[in-house]
């Protein structure tokens, strides 16, 4: 109850929002019809293609094939529509004879069309498609649980609530606009003036909803008013809101099985399900699990740019190795945490780049995550020659276990049960470090100063930088999984690790960023990987290596200095 009552009063708050402000002028134009019941129908309209869209179109697009800018532009159309009614009086007429017969099976439950209800309700179902709201912390999970197709009850109460907080400040913003309208209709010979003129507002807001300009707008607002678009987050933005959030994301229908995976041994998990919705497969032709039978399979979930996979990397690249030729089959799943880890090139550079030979399916669409009801990368599935589930493994760690279990179930296959091989050395840390570090607005924690909005904001160092913050300096250009630099500027990261590294994402190959350790340039003892002569060259968007402190863990503070247009995603510690 306490998170419906955090998600109805961000949804209220959002009208405070620069997001918001391309919809007013619609709403005002729409509700300048005639229909008392018009405002109703407007703002049920949009609360109700809002979150149908939202929660659904991920699976329409998987089921349907439908490309998701087809609802966008449909909804442009429609509302030029509405514009034009506005402007001919004698084309509104029509349009709400057309929406009352194609709604006709619904006139006998709803208000009566010559109220107005039906054109409101058709024009706010065009508004809910093409808008976008602010991704505060509740909406951004809502949107990522939708778009792996994780959509559970509480998942769609929490929705429900949002949108109503949306809708009650519409609804009531549409009144008055409404009863405004009908007062100049009673009072002035102009009143079909100002309701033409609010046609051609209509028209020119699609008009920028289709050129993508009205985003630039809020950009705009945001350049020239940096602290304003933080005030509404701030609702949603506290630890209990966090709390709740995760558990949700971890409340599916796997959810308990998940935990009864992971202190289970070598216990029948149940069938192994197939792989599905694989867009790609890397290193072999496509494979399946029946195909299979007979054969012990390992399935790793990785991607390239988590910290945590590339850990485990060595021991499932030894397992491959060295348990290949007694039946064993290492396949990697690749489900991509940001964007640009979906393209089949960089996921080939990676291969490249760690060694990785065995088969790797690319999960783009987190199709085989959600059948094996996975959370977590890394994640290891060890399945049987019957199909069936063995042991399940989350995260670092406990690499003997896998192995042994491996030996065994290729002795129950029937194969010479093979001799021990010598594990790659367990990397070892520090009892404390710093955690993984997002620097994306819908993931961003342990920022230096109230977390920003979407957009471009001109940011200053503070004095000081708390245990394991960061800060920024310079103009950035802040999305939900990035944050995009200008040329020269930088961000600056206090840290407690032996080892630091960051996903970046360059502009052009060849680019490169300065590296700065306790307000000097790195030396070369203390450079990682990826940084000579002080500076990281950067050749696509990958994890670089830019800290190795060989032992020498301790707080320091890391300045990094920019070329334009460099995304920056996370950071994670070793």
């Amino acid at each position: 109850m306490t998170l419906l009552l955090f998600s109805f009063a961000a949804g209220l708050a959002t009208i405070l929002a620069p997001c918001i402000w391309p919809l007013l002028p619609i709403v005002l134009s729409a509700s300048s019809g005639e229909g008392r019941r018009r405002p109703l129908g407007l703002v049920l309209g949009l609360m109700t293609s809002f979150l149908i869209l939202t929660l659904s179109v991920s699976y329409l697009e998987k089921a349907l094939g439908i490309d998701p800018d087809a609802f966008r532009l449909a909804a442009v159309a429609v509302i030029s529509l509405l514009g034009l009614s506005l402007i001919v009086p004698s084309l509104g007429s029509r349009f709400e004879v057309l929406v009352s017969r194609l709604l006709r099976p619904l006139q006998g439950t709803g208000p009566s069309s010559g109220q107005g209800f039906l054109a409101g309700f058709a024009g706010g179902f065009s508004i809910g498609l093409v808008w976008a709201p602010c991704a505060g912390p509740i909406l951004a999970t809502i949107a990522t649980l939708a778009a792996t197709r994780s959509v559970n009850a509480r998942v769609i109460l929490v929705a429900v609530a949002y949108v109503f907080g949306i809708g009650v400040p519409l609804f009531l913003l549409a009144m008055g606009s409404s009863r405004i309208f009908s007062r100049l209709r009673e009072w002035g010979r102009y009143s079909g003036r100002i309701q033409q003129a609010f046609g051609l507002v209509m028209i020119a807001a699609a008009l920028l909803i289709y050129t993508d300009y009205d985003k630039k707008l809020q950009l705009r607002v945001l350049d020239a008013f940096p602290s304003y678009g933080r005030l509404f987050a701030r609702i949603e933005d506290n630890e209990h809101v966090r709390r709740q959030l995760d558990e949700i994301r971890k409340d599916g229908p796997g959810a308990q099985k998940a935990s009864a995976r992971e202190g289970s041994d070598l216990e029948d998990l149940g069938p192994a399900p197939e792989f599905t919705g694989i867009s790609r497969w890397l290193n072999s032709p496509p494979l399946s699990l029946r195909k299979l039978r007979g054969k012990v399979v390992l399935v790793d979930f990785w991607t390239y740019s988590c910290i945590n996979c590339l850990r485990t990397l060595p021991f499932v690249k030894h397992w491959h190795q060295a348990y290949g030729p007694s039946g064993l089959v290492v396949i990697g799943v690749h489900a991509p945490e940001f964007a640009f880890e979906k393209k089949t090139a960089n996921v080939e550079a990676a291969l490249r780049q760690f060694g990785v030979s065995y088969p790797v399916a690319q999960d783009n669409d987190f199709a085989t995550w959600k059948a094996y009801d996975n959370h977590y990368w890394p994640a290891e599935y060890l399945i049987d020659a019957a199909g069936r589930v063995r042991l399940a493994h989350f995260g670092e760690g406990e690499a003997p276990e896998m192995d042994a279990a491996i030996r065994e179930l290729l002795a129950d296959a029937g194969r010479p049960r093979p001799s021990a091989a010598t594990l790659p050395a367990e990397r070892s840390s520090p009892d404390r470090i710093t955690p993984e570090t997002y620097l994306g607005r819908e993931r961003m924690e342990r920022f230096s100063s109230p977390k920003p909005e979407l957009g471009k904001h001109l940011f200053a160092l503070p004095r000081t930088i708390g245990k394991d913050h960061f800060a920024l300096q310079g103009l950035w250009t802040i999305s939900g999984a990035s944050a995009i630099s200008a040329a020269g500027s930088s961000l600056e990261l206090q840290f407690q690790a032996e080892k630091v590294y960051l996903v970046i994402g360059p502009r052009h190959e060849g680019d490169s960023v300065a590296v700065l350790l306790d307000g000097r340039p790195i030396s070369p003892e203390d450079s990682g990987a990826d940084v000579q002569g002080g500076r990281a060259r950067l050749d696509g968007h990958r994890l670089y290596h830019l800290v190795d402190l060989r032992g020498k863990s301790g707080p320091h503070r890391l300045r990094l200095v920019f070329d334009e247009r460099t995304s920056v995603y996370a950071f994670t510690f070793g």
